[in-house]
């Protein structure tokens, strides 16, 4: 510790080592504060009940892809989507029904997209999905991939097996744009679809 050797009395390496020490433990308890507050940041990030982005979290990721886009002209893409049947299952068989096909259904979206894309729960039976670097297209066929595993994989609850489908909307995530009105415009893409899903299910039963 830049001591004169000569002057390491039998006092002076007690208080040495004592120093030493006390350093070493500022060290592990800042370490310790540190892993708290990175623990405290993830919980602040994630949803109340299922294990993905909350609104606010998935926002800040809608607006990453945005600024990638604008740096790098490298544009990515938002996926709305909005559960099928939830309301049912809730009023048939109770919340805890419905929390556990939250569940299921945050499963399967982080289940099937990279690890370098971004699933949230925006509100109610509502997801958001942000495809990093991948164009219009390939957002469309990956949220119509999405919609058609969710409804083609039940859950069981109680022993019995529950499914609901999905409805979905996509908006490009270009150089220029702003997150929220990136969300309404493929919030309102989503509820066109969900819209014609219902004309197509009424014309279906006529």
């Amino acid at each position: 510790m830049g001591v004169p050797e000569n002057e390491l009395t039998p006092n002076v390496q007690r208080a040495l080592l004592s120093l030493m020490g006390e350093v070493d433990q500022m060290r592990k308890e800042t370490e310790r504060l540190r892993g708290r507050v990175r623990e405290l940041e993830s919980l602040a990030d994630h949803d109340v009940l299922l294990p993905v982005l909350n609104r606010r979290a998935f926002l800040r990721e809608v607006s990453k892809a945005l600024a990638l886009a604008e740096r790098h002209s490298a544009p990515s893409a938002l996926v709305y989507m909005d559960l099928n049947g939830f309301k049912a299952i809730n009023d048939a068989y109770g919340h805890a029904a419905g929390d556990e096909a939250l569940h299921h259904v945050s499963r399967l979206l982080t289940a099937h997209v990279r690890e370098t894309d971004a699933v949230g729960r925006l509100g109610g039976d509502e997801f958001g999905i942000v495809l990093t670097l991948t164009a219009q297209d390939g957002a469309e066929a990956k949220a119509a991939e999405l919609a058609e595993i969710i409804e083609t994989s039940p859950f069981i609850y109680k022993g019995e097996a529950l499914s609901v489908g999905a409805a979905w909307g996509c908006h490009p995530l270009q150089a220029g744009g702003q997150a929220e009105d990136a969300m309404a415009e493929a919030d309102a893409a989503m509820y066109a679809r969900k819209q014609a899903q219902k004309a197509d299910a009424q014309r279906r039963r006529a």
